[in-house]
C-alpha cells in the first residue's frame, strides 16, 4: 500500500511551513520533486532547500528524487483536453518513479507549491494515480499565494459583507469582469490580462511577483497609473530569473 502525502509548502519561504507540513516531510520514505526544466530548475532547488532545512539533524531522512515533468502538447487545440492529456502523462511519470524507488510501497510525499486545493492539479493527478495502483492520499494544507499577496500589501481580501472571486487571466480576458463582484483575485496569468479591464482609472490593483519569497516584488495603485510599470518590471524580472510567478487583486473603486 502506498501512502501518498500532498504537502503544501507555501510560496517558497521556509518560514511559511506549518508544523504539520514539517512533520509530514520528516515522516516520508520518499519525497518526489518535479523539475520543470532549464530556466525553472531553481524551483526544484527551493524545494530541495526546504527539505534540507526541515531535515537538518533528523535521525533519519527520506530519499529525495527529482523527476522531469512532462510538457503540455501545444499541438492539441482544445485547452481542457490539452490539460487532461498532460495530467495523464504526469500520472504515468509518478507511477514509474514510485515503482523504481518505492517498489514495496511505503510513505511518499510531493511538495506542493502554495496549497494543494487552489489552482493546483496535484490532487487530480493523484486521483489518476489511484486508478493505477493501491494507495491512500493525505493532504496537508499550505499558505496560498493569495494570503501572501494580501499580507505583502497589508490589505484585506474582501470588503465588509462583500464577495470575492478568484479566477484566471484567461477568464478575465475571455469573459470580462464577472457581474456582481467588485473584487477579483487573478491567478495563472501569463498574458497580463489586466490590460483588458475597462475604465482602468476606476480600478485599484495590488500586484505581487514571487509572493512570499526573498525576491518578492510589489506594486499597487490605480490600474491606469501603474499598469505600464508592472509590465516593465514583470518583463525584467522574468528575464533575470528565467521564470515568474505573479498574482494580483483588482478592486473597483467607489
Amino acid at each position: 500500500m502506498l501512502q501518498l502525502s500532498l504537502i503544501g509548502i507555501g510560496t517558497g519561504n521556509p518560514k511559511h511551513l506549518t508544523r504539520e507540513a514539517m512533520e509530514a516531510i520528516c515522516a516520508q520514505d520518499l519525497i518526489l520533486i518535479p523539475n520543470k526544466g532549464a530556466g525553472k530548475d531553481d524551483l526544484a532547488g527551493l524545494r530541495q532547500a526546504i527539505c534540507a532545512d526541515v531535515l537538518a539533524g533528523a535521525a533519519s531522512a527520506p530519499k529525495i528524487v527529482e523527476f522531469d515533468l512532462p510538457v503540455r502538447d501545444p499541438a492539441t487545440p482544445d485547452y481542457r483536453q490539452r490539460v487532461e492529456d498532460w495530467h495523464d502523462a504526469i500520472a504515468e511519470v509518478w507511477q514509474a518513479t514510485l515503482a523504481a524507488h518505492l517498489p514495496k510501497g511505503g510513505q511518499a510525499g510531493f511538495l506542493v507549491w502554495g496549497d494543494p486545493s487552489l489552482y493546483d492539479s496535484t490532487m487530480r493527478i493523484a486521483e489518476r494515480l489511484g486508478r493505477r495502483m493501491e494507495m491512500q492520499m493525505r493532504v496537508i494544507p499550505g499558505i496560498t499565494s493569495v494570503q501572501a499577496l494580501t499580507a505583502a500589501h497589508g490589505v484585506p481580501l474582501n470588503r465588509i459583507g462583500a464577495p470575492v472571486q478568484i479566477t484566471t487571466g484567461r477568464q478575465l480576458r475571455d469573459a470580462g469582469w464577472p457581474a456582481g463582484c467588485d473584487t477579483l483575485v487573478i491567478m495563472l496569468d501569463g498574458e497580463c490580462s489586466f490590460q483588458s479591464v475597462d475604465r482602468p482609472a476606476q480600478v485599484m490593483i495590488h500586484w505581487s511577483a514571487y509572493a512570499g519569497m526573498e525576491n518578492e516584488i510589489n506594486i499597487a495603485g490605480r490600474l491606469s497609473d501603474v499598469q505600464d510599470q508592472i509590465l516593465s518590471v514583470r518583463a525584467r524580472a522574468r528575464r533575470d530569473h528565467g521564470w515568474i510567478m505573479d498574482i494580483y487583486m483588482l478592486e473597483r473603486l467607489r
